[in-house]
């Protein structure tokens, strides 16, 4: 096996620094306390259970030497309609092998899930993953291989070098080859009408990578100056990094390979601009790009050729989203099993989070993480018995699962955008947040009232003091900062006047409806708690598409959205820093800029703001031990500019409460609740089973 170059990965909650190259090793961090002292926290204490997952075997002479697949498999084979099992599958010394976190499974089941509609991507995504490039181990800490069989940087840092498995097949047969990954490098990356806006994170220092050919099972990413930081791009949630067939929504274009053979239909190149624009609207788009996009999901176009363990049968714009097992899939488990054990995956669609939480608590999905909410989890206990299923909890370590993102690149009204952009007034509306009565209301007292900071414990810690820094509820110093700042006049309600005299000062806060976190609920809280510091907000509930698009361009002032991921700055720093386009709600325009290395958007007016990118930028190129400090330097502007304003966090609210029917095997007790890790899928749900 190739070895690896020593980059790095931040900690987690529960694991510490761990070598790609298997160098040395930092003992793990305690696990960040779950509780807040009050009595009520106490409810959840006893869920928690040990970290725990499946293995990936690397050491080929452990790899099984004879191959067995699902019965409904074999049939087929047995009517001729498809290849042997060994066939199928990659050469023995090629082959992706998961050891079970308890035991070998058996085939067979339908797993029942819940999916709010069309925008619920993610619930499908973060269980197929298994198509990336690279992953993460399941304590989150070290860098695994995927769909690559292994992976190279040079010794400058400049080039990664992925080295394929010989003889994976898309869920049709087709093999793959590096010209698929060419194929998406130059005719749907490189393409301005699809994407017109280049990856930050391909690129270094404002400086493009590019994509390269070595032979047919070998490509590399090539970089102008040294970026060993690309390894983690590649196994992260990233555009680059997060596969082709997870691919829809937000980031519709990304994943790195793409079906050559399939998907050129649908390009003007291999036909003409006007052969394929006639056939998109034939088809009731208006012009290929839209034709193409639809294509390209594999959410929604059950034709499309995967690499993932299951694919859809029935698309995702139905009322049962529904997908059955991939017949080519390339990963076995230690005894020679084809995964998945698990022959489909029906997702019913559940009109909103309120409906599917009622069917949670009555027993009617196997396994579900996703749109359970902790506010509910008292009934979830008393309902155990009844709907024969166990309760987890997956504490995260991100530091708000809620943050009030200030849209610092709005251009609406005038006097609007002069304060949002104004670093003492959002002091004055982080000041004006009671954090503790929202931790007690809406997280039963679990969660850690705070700043967007990870925990405490995690590697990029900035320090503990910036987990709470303008993040004690102060209204008096909160007033004093507005009063600074000129606005004294009040109206008779006791709500500041514009500095304009064109009447109250009033904002608008989109919360995202549907979530994991009652964003809304959260909202109306928080108007309630600016009342004392005479600032007025008006709670405006839109669908996740429209409050996105929204923020994209440029409308929004104020937003209620996650943070997770947080903890991993450099990995997902889009909810620290405006810098990615797919989801950037402090600051689309910004995001623009720096994705485009000033070409497109809008430069920031803050400097603290271009420091930080400065810094990002540089911190992707350092060395082990500067860029852990440079990320902590970066936490500290993040925190003392407030762009994004936490709540609550350090909590099992977003995709840590989990329902697990007592008859499904290989559920580990604890799973890695982190963005990087696409949680679930660290777990492996290819080797979940039914007893």
């Amino acid at each position: 096996m190739v070895r690896k170059a020593a980059v790095f990965i931040v900690c987690t909650c529960l694991a510490g620094f761990v070598y790609a190259g298997g160098g040395s090793e930092k003992t793990a961090p305690p696990a960040p306390q779950t509780t807040t002292g009050s009595g009520s926290a106490q409810i959840g204490s006893s869920l928690i259970g040990k970290l725990e997952g499946p293995e990936f075997i690397t050491d080929v002479s452990q790899f099984p030497t004879s191959f067995q697949e699902a019965p409904q498999l074999a049939e087929l084979v047995k009517a001729g309609k498809l290849p042997e099992v060994s066939n199928r599958l990659p050469e023995r010394t090629e082959l992706l092998v998961i050891k079970p976190v308890h035991e070998t499974g058996k085939y067979g089941g339908n797993w029942r899930r819940a999916f709010t509609g069309p925008a619920d991507h993610e619930n499908g995504n973060r269980i197929v993953n298994s198509d990336q490039i690279l992953t993460f181990d399941y304590t989150g800490t070290k860098v695994m291989p995927s769909l690559a069989r292994d992976w190279k940087l040079s010794a400058d840092g400049k080039t990664t070098t992925i080295y394929l498995r010989k003889g994976v097949k898309w869920s049709d047969g087709t093999p793959l080859t590096a010209d698929d990954f060419m194929f998406w490098y130059n005719d749907i990356y490189m393409n301005k009408q699809i994407v017109p806006t280049p990856f930050f994170e391909f690129q270094i220092n404002g400086k493009p990578g590019i994509m390269r050919k070595i032979d047919n099972f070998t490509v590399a990413f090539e970089f102008p100056e040294p970026y060993a930081f690309f390894v983690y791009q590649l196994a992260g949630s990233t555009a680059v990094g997060a596969g082709f067939s997870t691919r829809g929504g937000f980031q519709s274009w990304g994943g790195c390979v793409a079906p050559m053979h399939y998907l050129k239909q649908f390009l003007p190149k291999y036909s003409s601009e006007g052969a394929v624009n006639a056939r998109a609207k034939a088809e009731g788009y208006d012009g290929w790009v839209s034709w193409l996009r639809m294509k390209y999901s594999w959410a929604l176009n059950p034709d499309l050729p995967v690499l993932t363990p299951w694919k859809t049968v029935s698309p995702i714009n139905t009322s049962t989203w529904a997908l059955e097992r991939n017949p080519y899939f390339w990963g076995v488990d230690t005894a020679g099993n084809q995964l998945p054990y698990i022959d489909r995956i029906t997702m019913t669609l559940a009109e909103n989070a309120e409906v599917a939480n009622l069917r949670a608590i009555a027993g009617e999905y196997d396994i579900q993480e996703r749109h359970i909410h902790l506010a509910k989890l008292p009934v979830f206990l008393e309902n155990q018995a009844k709907g024969n299923y166990t309760v987890h909890l997956d504490p995260a370590s991100n530091g708000a699962d809620c943050a009030i993102h200030v849209g610092t690149s709005y251009v609406g009204d005038p006097e609007i955008m002069k304060w949002l952009r104004n670093k003492d007034f959002r002091h004055a509306l982080a000041l004006g947040i009671d954090r503790d009565q929202l931790n007690e209301a809406i997280w039963l007292g679990v969660g850690v009232a705070g700043t967007i900071a990870p925990a405490p414990d995690t590697l990029y810690s900035p320090g503990v003091e910036y987990n709470k820094k303008w993040a004690t509820y102060d209204p008096d110093q909160a007033n004093r900062l507005l009063e600074g700042l000129g606005l004294t006049k009040k109206d008779a309600e006791g709500f500041r006047m514009r500095a304009d005299g064109k009447g109250r000062l009033k904002f608008e806060m989109i919360t995202v409806g549907g979530q994991f976190v009652e964003f809304t609920k959260i909202g109306e809280m928080i108007k309630q708690q600016w009342r004392r510091i005479g600032v007025d907000v008006d709670v405006k509930e839109l669908e996740r598409n429209f409050a996105f698009t929204r923020s994209a361009n440029n409308e929004n002032q104020l937003i209620t959205w996650t943070a997770d991921g947080s903890e991993m700055l450099l990995l997902y720093p889009r909810y620290a820093l405006p810098v990615d386009t797919a989801e950037a709600h402090m600051g689309y325009a910004y995001a623009r800029w720096y994705a485009s290395n000033g070409a497109a958007g809008t430069k920031p007016e803050e400097a603290e703001m271009l420091e930080a990118f400065d810094l990002l930028r540089k911190a992707y190129a350092a060395g082990e031990a500067e860029q852990i400090a440079i990320t902590k330097e970066l936490w500290k502007i993040v925190i003392e500019q407030s762009w994004s304003i936490g709540t609550v966090g350090q909590s099992p609210a977003w995709m840590g409460v989990r329902l697990v029917k007592n008859n499904m095997g290989n559920i580990p007790e604890r799973q890695l609740n982190a963005q990087h890790v696409r949680t679930p899928f660290s777990s492996q749900p290819a080797t979940f089973y039914f007893k």
